[in-house]
C-alpha cells in the first residue's frame, strides 16, 4: 500500500486506460473469463456464504476500528484484522484477476449495523482487496448508489443517482464492488456479462466489427459541460495486455459524446458495432442477472465483464429505499 490509500479520480482514469496495446486476435479467446450465463451454476451455488464465525469476526473488526476514533477514510487494512477471512479474500483476488472475474459474498451483517458502521466495514474490506480510487471529480471514494431525484433526462446526470435502467458499461477501475444495504420494491436487478464472451461471439458473427474495437472511439466525460476542456477523450475499447483481452465499453458515453462540436457523428460502422455488441450482450443465455439482497457483496472485474441495472420501483419510506455502497478498486 502506498502512503496514500487511494488514487485521485484523474489518476484512476489514467491508470485504467494506460495499457499496453497488442494486435487484435483473429480467433476467439479461450479463457475462464469467457463464461456464458447458461453454463454457470445458480447464484446460490456460486456465492460464498459467510459463516457465523465470519460474521462475528466482521462485527469485532468494525467495533475495533471504531474504537480508534479515526475517520473511515483514514483507516487501513491493518486497523481491520480479518484472520479467518484473509485467505478467502486472497482467493477472491485471484478469481477476479484470473478466473471468471466476479465473486458474490452473502451474509454480511448489515442488519445489525448503522450506515456509518456499514461504510466502515466496506471501506476496510476493500482495503484488503486493493486500493480505493475516486469515483468522480468530487473525490468520492466510497460511493452511494441510490435515487437522489436526479433527472434521468439530464444529459449530464450520472444514472446511478436515478432509478432508471443503466445500459452495459465498465467503470474506470480494475474492480467495482457493491454492498447491498436495502433493495428496491421491484426491479433494480444487477445484470453482468462476460465482455470476453461477447467479443468471441462478435468475432465469429461480424469480424469486421470486432476489429473496430481495437481502434479508438471518443468517450463523453459527463461531468463536463459541452465543449469544455477535457470533455471527451479517445478510448480503445479492446486491447491485449500480457496476452489477455481487456475491454472498456460504455455504450451511453460512446453515443452521447457527439454533443461536443469537435466530435463527428458516429459512422455507420460504429453505430452498427454498438448496436450489435449490445444485442449480443442482451441475449438470453449469455448474461447473468442477480437480485442482490441486503448483506450481499458483488465484486466484478471491469477488464473482463460489463454490468448493467434494470429500472426499479422504490419504497416511499426514505429509510427503506434501494441503497448500495460502491468501491472502485485497483488491484
Amino acid at each position: 500500500m502506498n502512503d496514500r490509500a487511494y488514487f485521485s479520480f484523474t489518476e484512476q482514469v489514467l491508470h485504467y486506460f494506460d495499457r499496453p496495446h497488442e494486435s487484435p486476435a483473429t480467433t476467439p479467446v479461450d479463457s475462464p473469463a469467457a463464461w456464458h450465463g447458461s453454463q454457470m451454476p445458480s447464484l446460490e451455488e456460486m456465492a460464498f456464504r459467510l459463516s457465523d464465525q465470519h460474521r462475528d469476526e466482521l462485527r469485532t473488526a468494525v467495533a475495533s476500528a471504531a474504537s480508534l476514533g479515526r475517520p473511515t477514510r483514514d483507516l487501513t487494512a491493518a486497523d481491520f484484522p480479518l484472520p479467518s477471512l484473509a485467505p478467502r479474500i486472497r482467493a477472491w483476488r485471484d478469481t477476479l484477476a484470473d478466473g471468471p472475474g466476479f465473486q458474490v459474498v452473502r451474509g454480511v451483517p448489515v442488519d445489525c449495523w448503522s450506515q456509518e458502521e456499514a461504510e466502515r466495514f466496506f471501506w476496510c474490506f476493500g482495503l484488503h482487496l486493493g486500493q480505493p480510487g475516486e469515483q468522480n471529480p468530487e473525490g468520492h471514494l466510497l460511493g452511494h448508489v441510490l435515487d437522489t431525484g436526479a433527472s434521468r433526462e439530464d444529459p449530464m446526470a450520472r444514472l446511478y443517482k436515478t432509478s432508471a435502467n443503466i445500459a452495459y458499461h465498465c467503470d474506470a477501475a480494475d474492480v467495482v464492488g457493491l454492498l447491498c444495504l436495502n433493495k428496491a420494491i421491484s426491479g433494480g436487478h444487477s445484470r453482468i456479462v462476460s465482455s470476453v464472451a461477447v467479443f468471441n461471439e462478435l468475432l465469429v458473427r461480424r469480424p469486421e466489427l470486432a476489429a473496430r474495437l481495437f481502434e479508438p472511439m471518443r468517450l463523453d466525460i459527463r461531468d463536463r459541460e459541452v465543449d469544455a476542456a477535457g470533455s471527451s477523450l479517445p478510448v480503445q475499447p479492446c486491447c491485449y495486455a500480457d496476452g489477455r483481452l481487456r475491454t472498456f465499453y460504455h455504450a451511453d458515453y460512446f453515443r452521447s459524446v457527439i454533443r461536443h462540436s469537435d466530435v463527428p457523428p458516429l459512422t455507420e460502422l460504429e453505430q452498427d458495432l454498438l448496436d450489435t455488441y449490445e444485442a449480443i450482450a442482451s441475449e438470453p443465455g449469455i448474461y447473468l442477472e442477480m437480485d442482490l439482497q441486503p448483506g450481499d457483496i458483488q465484486l466484478l472485474s471491469n477488464h473482463t465483464n460489463l454490468h448493467a441495472r434494470t429500472e426499479y420501483e422504490d419504497d416511499e419510506d426514505p429509510e427503506r429505499r434501494r441503497h448500495l455502497l460502491r468501491l472502485w478498486l485497483s488491484l
